[in-house]
């Protein structure tokens, strides 16, 4: 509603953003031209004019080439500043989608829609980013604190913890090999926690150095087969089962001869039981095992 303190411009303006703002007015309308509302209020050119202006600069309406003035329609909120945070989540999401090979300077740029050399005013470079990364997802299931009590229960909390990373963002097997792991404080934080359950264990320095590799090696190595089903699942477009499915008949004539009696069993063991369910049962049947092997050398629980 106008005031009657209001200039004449104001008024004019103030009856058209009401008009705008119930809807009378939608967005993609023309609004009158500065001649109609000359003739609608009597008033001068300059006048009208005004207050077409006095909406354009709240952003209500704009002007097009052959169509005069129109309403704007809701404008797009603007991008979230860019930062490291908002970086990584994208570059994250982006590997949980299509894969580590995907997450290029330039590709995150795009989905960032920024410019690929203002994301090195916040990371360095490939390697850095991809650090960055493994610190990320480390830090998004932190372990818990304080520490569980007993050697075993650490260690079952640390390596299902690995294992749900892993299976959350297969790629993250790429970037944490054993023998060359990155320089990131909260995946150390596993291996620190795991030296500290062996710790009670009767083991010399060096056979708990070799348990703090072959461990996270174990978990490791069935993290790179659920990355190669992955893969392969979005390769084929089949999974696991439906893969099977298509070599049945070849692999039951191989699998009925004299050469192979034990894999000849498997014939009837459920094919989900080859893919990533499969993996699941696997990790924890090589977990449990692993573990029950290091308690006879220390009978606590």
């Amino acid at each position: 509603m106008s005031a009657p303190h209001q200039q004449p411009s104001q008024r004019i303006a103030a009856a058209l953003r009401e008009k705008i703002t119930t809807g009378e007015l939608r967005p993609g309308d023309r609004v009158p031209s500065t001649r109609q509302l000359v003739r609608d209020w009597g008033v001068a050119m300059a006048t009208a004019s005004r207050a077409l202006a006095l909406l354009q600069e709240e952003g209500m309406v704009t002007s097009r080439t052959g169509s005069g003035t129109v309403v704007r329609g809701t404008p797009a909120p603007a991008p979230p500043p860019l930062t490291r945070t908002r970086i990584l989540a994208v570059a994250v999401r982006l590997a949980d989608r299509e894969g580590l090979e995907a997450v290029s300077m330039r590709r995150l740029a795009g989905a960032l829609k920024v410019a690929p050399m203002s994301l090195y005013r916040y990371v360095a470079g490939r390697d850095e980013l991809e650090t960055l990364m493994v610190r990320a997802v480390f830090r998004s299931s932190p372990l818990p604190d304080p520490m569980p009590p007993g050697w075993r229960r650490r260690l079952e909390t640390v390596y299902q913890l690995q294992w749900q990373l892993y299976r959350s963002h297969p790629w993250l097997a790429e970037l944490t090999l054993v023998t060359r792991p990155p320089l990131a404080p909260e995946a150390m934080l596993h291996t620190e926690w795991t030296l500290e359950a062996l710790a009670e264990l009767p083991l010399d320095r060096a056979a708990r150095i070799r348990t703090a590799l072959a461990l996270p090696a174990l978990v490791h190595g069935l993290a790179l087969g659920a990355l190669h089903e992955v893969r392969a699942e979005q390769l084929s477009h089949l999974r696991n089962e439906e893969w099977w499915a298509t070599i049945e008949a070849e692999a039951a004539e191989m699998l009925l001869g004299p050469d192979f009696p034990r894999l000849g069993e498997l014939d009837a063991f459920p094919a989900h039981a080859f893919g990533l369910t499969g993996l699941d049962e696997a990790f924890e049947l090589a977990l449990g095992h692993y573990l029950d092997g290091l308690a006879a050398w220390h009978p606590a629980p």
